[in-house]
């Protein structure tokens, strides 16, 4: 694949380092060259000088073979109009910008275009550093006492294993997990991750049980 990412900061020099470690084509575009250096020596890929929602600049840096694009400069605008410029004008299906304003986030997925809410995430991850695992804050109670919704910091003892183990053993539905700041509706084959915020729905008579199987984890015959 060749991956073109706008803004070598931290993120996107440890991005591309990755990235390129793992064999794939990357161009890293920048305003300031001095930027470059935080690439290291080792870095074979493409650096590009310019601003990154600039056309040239972004053909320069390949973008008319690119199989997708990461916006991860310091600059909200900067970030989104680049993803725009990639994904509009040149047909790049699989893009992502960094965005740390929250509710601008959220606009720009109903957008069409994926973002990873910067604040959103980090005080996710902060709040999980300061409460137990499986902690849970419900959302919403229905009317007749029958069914809530949690939002839930997945237990270390289900990291690893798929949403539909975790919903076949605490009968419930997890309509939703956040990951990086961005939701998505899942399915039963998806494997949670240390970090993730589920979002789920169980009879309000079981949540006794719900949230002492979160907490225990697996049986040993699921494991």
């Amino acid at each position: 694949m060749h991956i073109v990412i706008m803004g070598c900061g931290r993120v996107g020099s440890t991005l591309a380092q990755r990235l390129e470690g793992r064999g794939h084509s990357v161009a890293v575009i920048d305003s300031d060259p001095d930027a470059f250096r935080r690439l290291g020596p080792s870095f074979a890929g493409m650096t590009v000088t310019g601003l990154g929602f600039d056309r040239d600049i972004q053909r320069r840096a390949g973008i008319e073979r690119a199989d997708a694009f990461a916006a991860v400069s310091s600059g909200d605008n900067s970030n989104i109009i680049s993803a725009r410029v990639a994904r509009e004008q040149f047909g790049v299906d699989t893009v992502v910008a960094r965005i740390y304003d929250p509710g601008r986030a959220e606009v720009y997925e109903r957008l069409g275009v994926p973002t990873v809410a910067t604040v959103t995430w980090a005080a996710d991850q902060v709040l999980r550093k300061l409460l137990p695992a499986g902690h849970s804050s419900v959302v919403y109670t229905d009317p007749s006492g029958k069914v809530r919704a949690d939002q839930v910091f997945v237990p270390q003892a289900w990291v690893g294993r798929t949403v539909g183990a975790l919903e076949s053993a605490t009968r419930t539905r997890v309509a939703s997990v956040s990951r990086y700041g961005a939701a998505e509706i899942p399915d039963t084959a998806m494997v949670l991750q240390d970090g993730d915020v589920l979002h789920l729905f169980s009879r309000i008579s079981d949540s006794e049980t719900v949230f002492a199987t979160l907490s225990e984890g697996p049986r040993q015959e699921e494991s």
